[in-house]
């Protein structure tokens, strides 16, 4: 199990998670929850905190420490996207974040699509430096993304066991799917709420979904980014159909995904025909994406793509890998 847990993958792919993610942060505070910053204006007794507010304890938010926590979280967010000072500007944001969500959810709702983005902002500070395009391996940035991953799926899994605690077997037959459509469906939605009985097997289908995803540990790596496709799917109706997003979750589940093949940057040197020798040289030749960049005469890199996509072993079985 600790092989597991600690299976090292290219530090590339750690500098391409927490690029991704300390900027999906950035984003958050202006585009999905800017409504935080409203929760001022609410009288204070109003408050109750989570029980991780009540047990540290917090203050009652104010207009004041809600702007400071804002304006700070966003500057050391962006910051911290860079790679620099990981240790540092990664605590600090992990912190800050916490505590932005904490005012967020102490109003009498609390929100499940945030709980992998908040683990893996508590883990990330622990992968230590990575380098966008380094193909060397790394078992503690291998650790934050498998913690990661977990969180991901718990989501899933614990959703399922919620909808079956609270709501017994009636959540399967209920109405639930049709309220929704009601409250906040699309046009995409009413015309699959004509359909008879698709609505029920909707509902069946999703907690069989979400009681089935750790499955996706099992799977070979081919087969696992497959349901993870899955999974970006299943999101993609539910935005097109009832308008929930999911986005701090999608956000973190891209800790599946082979994000050291996705450089920007080299493309777009690419794209404008600005990309010299010298500017090269930070590209590895390993990389499946930039198999261009290979000297005459050298053995092609089909077989290492075949490896960048395998490179984190089922729960069964071996590691692959060094």
């Amino acid at each position: 199990m600790s092989r597991w847990l600690t299976e090292a993958v290219p530090r590339g792919r750690v500098a391409a998670f927490r690029t991704l993610i300390y900027l999906f942060v950035a984003a958050d505070l202006v585009i999905f929850t800017p409504w935080v910053r409203t929760r001022v204006s609410v009288p204070g007794d109003l408050y109750r905190p989570l029980l991780i507010g009540r047990l540290l304890p917090l203050p009652t938010p104010t207009e004041t420490l809600v702007t400071v926590i804002f304006w700070a979280l966003l500057l050391l967010a962006l910051l911290a996207a860079t790679g620099r000072a990981p240790r540092l500007l990664g605590w600090a944001v992990c912190a800050l974040y916490l505590e932005w969500m904490i005012i967020a959810m102490s109003y009498g709702k609390v929100d499940h699509d945030r709980f992998g983005l908040l683990v893996a902002l508590a883990v990330l500070p622990t992968a230590g430096r990575a380098r966008h395009g380094d193909t060397t391996r790394t078992e503690a940035g291998g650790w934050a993304l498998r913690v990661t991953q977990v969180a991901v799926i718990c989501t899933y899994f614990l959703a399922a066991f919620a909808k079956l605690r609270f709501g017994g077997l009636d959540w399967l037959t209920g109405s639930v799917l049709a309220r929704a459509i009601i409250r906040r469906g699309t046009d995409l939605a009413d015309l699959i709420a004509q359909v008879p009985h698709l609505l029920i097997v909707a509902q069946f289908g999703i907690v069989a979904f979400e009681l089935l995803s750790p499955v996706v540990f099992l799977l070979p790596a081919r087969w696992r980014l497959a349901m993870v496709g899955f999974f970006y799917s299943f999101h993609a109706v539910t935005i097109a159909t009832i308008t929930i997003s999911f986005a701090p979750h999608l956000a973190a589940m891209t800790s599946f995904l082979p994000l050291e093949r996705v450089r920007p940057l080299v493309w777009a040197r690419r794209l404008v025909g600005r990309e010299t020798p010298a500017s090269a040289t930070d590209v590895s030749p390993a990389d499946p994406m930039d198999a261009d960049t290979v000297p005459p005469g050298q053995a092609p890199v089909g077989a290492v793509a075949e490896r960048t996509l395998d490179d984190q072993a089922p729960v069964v079985g071996r590691p692959v890998g060094p």
